[in-house]
């Protein structure tokens, strides 16, 4: 199987995650329920992938990373912290449903700093006018998951921090890919996901938490059980009830691994790819590309469209398995299926079926990379060939184009 929605979760992981996370769930029980061996040992582990995180992100207390369900949970926690009804809030023309759904409920005001695709300056400027009519909150993400848009997060904090004014961050897309200093930025929250760039399972997350927050769960936390209101302290404030250990245990292998790996090797390694993706796609007749002309400015999502098509259409056949080729088009069909089975690779799970360009395997090398005779392929093969040596693929419906995600690498490459 080529697996193309590794953006929303990714299934090939780091062995280890799995592994931890099975060996958690028959080892480990309730960190703070016990004094007993599995309880204490829990605590441990959850410690532990605190202060993994905290090294990655630059976190100088490990208690003020917070475990969350994922991005969406963090995110709510963050603005119903710091919004409320009224509230004028600033964001970026870039920001995903779990920023804007939770300010519509509160409704609040929100202005929106817009700015050309993969301007930095004019969103920076945008922002510095909307900041200066005043504003209680700014809420922006790192990276936009529709074009790789990195915004200038450094620009907007220091104008959020002269200002007086909090910033929330959507780490996403962003966590694990693009280098994120939670105490340089001086960010009130940073919200992002522990199942995508960091490799983590289903239902984790973290919140790095800069100011006090308020809860949006009450409940146990294995203190100050006689208390009736939560504690006052990080991070059982915002953890009530038995955590997600499991979880945590597999979280905790993937931090290892993006720490170890090096998030700047990450970022260098996938602009190049991104690059070569974009040339690819430019060279197919009827295709276009969103590609920024400065390559700092996106990260590892690249747009695409194919003219007189729509988005569903061009996605169909991928999804079933099939060819992408419609009628008229001189591209032999695309020989793949829509199940295959997998192999094991050193980094877990991978082993696509057969494409044009011969087979895929997996790399015992960190980086994905096209071999063999890619140049060769007809139009549909080549865009085939760019879009399966990278780990992480997705493509998403959204606005007329089909947005090829990529926010980091798998070891695929192409052999001869």
């Amino acid at each position: 199987m080529i697996y193309l929605d590794s953006a929303a979760t990714t299934m090939q992981k780091p062995a280890a995650v799995a592994t931890a996370t099975a060996w958690a769930i028959n080892h480990l029980a309730s960190p703070g329920r016990g004094g007993h061996w599995p309880a204490m040992a829990a605590a441990e582990k959850a410690f532990a992938c605190r202060e993994e995180a905290a090294q990655l992100f630059h976190v100088k207390d490990p208690e003020r990373v917070v475990f969350t369900f994922n991005a969406t949970h963090g995110l709510n926690i963050a603005i119903k912290t710091l919004a409320r009804p009224g509230s004028r809030v600033v964001i970026s023309g870039y920001e995903h449903n779990a920023v804007t759904r939770p300010l519509h409920a509160l409704k609040a005001d929100i202005r929106v700093a817009r700015g050309p695709l993969f301007d930095q300056g004019a969103v920076l400027a945008a922002f510095r006018r909307e900041l200066d009519k005043g504003a209680d909150l700014a809420v922006c993400t790192h990276v936009s998951n529709v074009f790789g848009f990195i915004l200038p997060i450094e620009g907007i904090a220091a104008l959020c921090r002269v200002r007086g004014v909090p910033l929330i961050i959507d780490a996403s897309q962003s966590a694990g890919c693009v280098p994120v200093d939670f105490t340089g930025l001086g960010a009130a929250f940073i919200a992002m996901p522990g199942h995508k760039g960091l490799y983590g399972p289903q239902g984790t997350g973290l919140l790095l938490c800069g100011v006090d927050p308020a809860p949006l769960l009450e409940g146990g936390t294995g203190s100050e059980s006689r208390r009736q209101s939560m504690p006052d302290f990080l991070p059982d404030r915002l953890e009530a009830g038995t955590h997600n250990v499991a979880g945590i245990a597999g979280l905790l292998e993937g931090l290892r691994y993006v720490n170890n790996l090096g998030v700047e090797n990450i970022a260098a390694q996938e602009a190049g790819l991104i690059r070569s993706m974009g040339k690819g796609l430019c060279a197919i007749p009827g295709v276009t590309a969103f590609q920024a002309e400065d390559p700092a400015v996106q990260s590892g999502v690249l747009s695409f469209c194919v003219k007189g098509r729509d988005c569903e259409e061009v996605g169909r056949p991928w999804a079933a398995g099939g060819s992408p080729s419609g009628p008229g088009s001189t591209a032999p069909p695309w020989p793949t299926r829509r199940w295959a089975p997998w192999r094991r690779a050193p980094c877990g799970p991978a082993s696509p079926p057969l494409t044009p360009s011969g087979k895929l395997t997996s790399s015992s090398g960190p980086w994905g990379r096209l071999r063999g005779p890619e140049r060769n392929l007809p139009e549909w093969g080549r865009l085939t060939a760019a879009l399966i040596c990278c780990r992480r693929q997705f493509l998403k419906f959204s606005r007329g184009n089909l947005s090829l995600w990529l926010p980091n690498l798998w070891k695929y490459r192409i052999i001869r």
